[in-house]
């Protein structure tokens, strides 16, 4: 283990070195930081020429300069960015944090929602849900990330802006949606044609039934989960992930995801006294979800089972969930504060920016405020990614379940659950262990489009802006820390091989 580390350190350390000469050369023959100087009219021209050549020592031959900028960068000193008089270190230090907040949570959404429609969708292969979701797939891939913003800006933000101010029900769209969501889950759920004619009729009515509550009551001019959205959703929760993951028989993993539930609901209410007289923060936060993580994992433990692993993991992720939904629940009880405030103006869901300048607000207004300003964005790169994560999954899924093995599987009896589950799914998601990991490390290196479309101020943002202004150290920064992220993610990938297929080793 430590002889692979110790090599794959090495090679990235001498790839890392490799690319900064190359890059370092390369911007100095397409960047010209004289470009303005040599049009301006001003009488003292070859003075400001002059100086601005000092300051960025141009007057040396660029092997100098590339040492110099390789010494401050292996000091920790990431050099200036010379137009705006800033240190890189500072620009780094905020620009980091905009691109994760933004990219991460749309890689999340993306992933499950693409795993989990790519099996189903392979499970259904060659019927008309495997067409429809194919179609949209490409469709999705195919659409320019610049114009589903624009249509995102137009219709969903000032759509939904106007609507709040002034509501006015279409129900046609409305039963187009419920229209939309019975095919869905006819397709998903398949089976004899009196079945899916039930799962139509139950989910129409539920969708156009959630739809009218929502519209009539109120509830998009004022949003809100309470104690019964927590309560219904914990409990659904638990009842999914134990059929998943462990089966109806499987009493003990039931109780301990049901267990799970119950005490996340009662923790609502402690949670909102604590809410009120404790000032919270994003580290209250992490350290609440731990202890969430750490009770779900005692309750699994507690309840045992013929494989205690898995009344634990069910346990566990119902204790994730219902603590999300809890925090959400108490960011939603600040809405109308919000919304009345004069920097709002009535108008929360944004459309550009990170935040509202000059908004004020305790914690939780910051966190409502930051939630209406991802919203867009996060949208816009869940539409764009989930093609990807879909394609990726049906095929992979598809080669799996035409192994010997999945048929030995099913040969011995195994409830198809357990078969997709337990056997063919885990091997399916080998293809996925190479992309995800360097998705996930590439949120670092920001998503440039979309953060110079919604103007956040993120790594991808200033790579552009220092591209245009010809400023090399921000731009060299930029390259290095996305280049060894992605050696990083490259390493993470194959470790991630050998967890999911034993049969593999690092060290190999």
């Amino acid at each position: 283990m430590l002889k692979f580390l110790a090599r794959r350190l090495g090679l990235a350390l001498g790839i890392l070195f490799v690319l900064s000469i190359l890059m370092y050369l390369l911007l100095d023959v397409a960047l010209d930081p004289l470009d303005d100087l040599r049009t301006n009219p001003s009488p003292n021209r070859p003075v400001m020429i002059a100086n601005r050549v000092a300051m960025l020592e141009l007057d040396q031959p660029v092997w100098v300069r590339y040492l110099h900028w390789l010494g401050r960068f292996v000091q920790g000193n990431f050099g200036m960015a010379w137009r705006s008089g800033q240190p890189v270190n500072a620009i780094l230090s905020t620009a980091i944090p905009t691109s994760i907040q933004l990219v991460f949570a749309s890689t999340v959404i993306a992933i499950l929602l693409g795993v989990t429609i790519g099996v189903v969708s392979a499970l259904r292969q060659y019927t008309a849900f495997d067409y429809a979701i194919t179609f949209v797939s490409f469709l999705m891939y195919s659409l320019p990330i610049f114009w589903v913003a624009v249509l995102l800006k137009q219709f969903l933000a000032i759509g939904l802006n106007d609507y709040i101010n002034e509501p006015t029900i279409n129900w046609m769209i409305v039963g187009g949606v419920a229209l939309v969501s019975g095919l869905f889950w006819v397709g998903a759920i398949g089976g004899e044609p009196r079945k899916k004619l039930m799962v139509f009729v139950c989910a129409f009515a539920a969708t156009f039934g959630v739809l009218a509550y929502a519209l009539l009551s109120g509830w998009v001019q004022h949003p809100s989960i309470g104690i019964i959205g927590v309560s219904l959703m914990a409990l659904a929760t638990a009842f999914v992930v134990s059929v998943l993951f462990a089966g109806l028989n499987n009493r003990r993993a039931l109780g301990a995801a049901l267990t799970a539930a119950v005490v996340g609901i009662g923790a609502w209410y402690g949670c909102q006294w604590l809410f009120f007289y404790v000032e919270m923060s994003m580290l209250w936060m992490l350290g609440l979800l731990v202890l969430a993580i750490a009770v779900g994992a005692l309750i699994g433990w507690l309840w045992g089972g013929p494989d205690r692993a898995v009344s634990m993991r069910g346990a566990v992720i119902v204790s994730i969930v219902v603590s999300v939904l809890v925090f959400i629940d108490r960011v939603f009880q600040g809405w109308q504060q919000y919304s009345q405030m004069g920097t709002i103006r009535g108008r929360p869901i944004a459309t550009i920016g990170a935040e509202t300048p000059g908004l004020g607000g305790d914690f939780w207004i910051t966190q409502l405020d930051r939630f209406t300003h991802l919203l867009l964005p996060t949208i816009a790169l869940v539409l764009i990614s989930f093609a990807t994560y879909t394609r990726y999954q049906r095929g992979a899924m598809l080669e799996v379940m035409n192994q010997d093995y999945i048929r030995t599987a099913r040969s011995k009896g195994l409830p198809e659950r357990l078969v997709i589950v337990r056997h063919a799914l885990r091997n399916a998601l080998m293809p996925l262990a190479s992309i995800v990991p360097v998705d996930f490390i590439a949120m670092i290196g920001g998503a440039v489009i979309t953060e110079t479309i919604f103007s956040w101020a993120g790594m991808g943002r200033m790579f552009v802006t220092s591209l245009a202004q010809s400023e090399v150290d921000p731009i060299m920064v930029y390259v290095m820390i996305t280049g060894g992220l992605a050696m990083v993610a490259n390493l993470i990938a194959d470790f991630l091989y050998a967890v999911i297929d034993p049969r593999i080793r690092v060290d190999a």
